[in-house]
């Protein structure tokens, strides 16, 4: 296995951490200094709006909508840097750039702003990932995305007013597609002795304890292993003679 992959480092926690932090403060600014800048979003068929491709992911607009992108966006991006650092950088900003475009091209109007794109990005990558990968902690891994925010996928469908579904669609089709192009960086999987092309049972210690049916072999039972056994018990016998002491 890679010794990149599933390695703890002081990065799987402070990448996420200053994330987070970072669209906090940009909120904080927006809130406190300047409400205005919240309409540097995505604006879709604008060249104008291009801007947006690269500012809409720390842009939110009131606290609810940064609550609800928080905890997801802090724990997809902690899973990431844990279990793909090797390219958990190219998944982050490549993800911003090609779903803000692709917001950009398929939206019809609006000011599309907030990390969502990016959520959608991350958890789209994770589940395609680990099913592409067929390693078992990442399929494990796969599964517990799709328990946790399953329920997303609702969300790439226009069903709520003044959502950015457009975005949310984008997110998923940039993260299958990330899914495929680095589809050769997974860890390599553990093998096994009996993996090996050239392993035979008859020259495996384990393998020769079964017979040929698959029954447990008792060796104190064998004829031929239990003569040695007397033999050397013979060689090494000692005799011990007692004389009556007459005093």
């Amino acid at each position: 296995m890679s010794q990149t992959h599933f390695k703890f480092s002081l990065s799987v926690i402070v990448v996420p951490l200053l994330l987070l932090f970072s669209i906090w403060l940009v909120f904080w600014y927006q809130v406190r200094v300047d409400s205005g800048i919240r309409y540097y979003g995505i604006h879709p068929q604008e060249i104008k709006g291009l801007l947006g491709v690269f500012t809409s992911p720390f842009l939110h607009g009131d606290i609810q909508h940064i609550y609800n992108n928080s905890i997801p966006l802090f724990v997809l991006s902690l899973a990431l840097f844990y279990f793909y650092k090797p390219i958990a950088w190219k998944v982050l900003g490549f993800g911003v750039l090609l779903s803000g475009s692709l917001t950009w091209l398929i939206a019809d109007q609006g000011n599309h702003i907030g990390a969502s794109g990016l959520i959608y990005v991350l958890v789209s990558f994770i589940f395609f990932k680990g099913i592409f990968a067929k390693h078992f902690r990442l399929i494990a891994l796969s599964l517990v995305v799709v328990f946790l925010y399953g329920s997303l996928i609702w969300y790439v469908f226009p069903i709520k007013q003044g959502m950015s579904w457009e975005g949310h669609l984008s997110g998923l089709i940039s993260g299958f597609i990330f899914a495929l192009i680095f589809k050769k960086h997974i860890p390599k999987r553990e093998t096994y002795r009996w993996e090996a092309e050239d392993f035979t049972e008859e020259d495996d210690p384990f393998m020769r304890q079964f017979d040929e049916d698959g029954n447990f072999i008792d060796f104190k039972d064998l004829p031929e292993n239990k003569a040695p056994i007397e033999n050397d018990l013979e060689e090494k016998r000692i005799n011990y003679i007692y004389k009556q002491n007459d005093d």
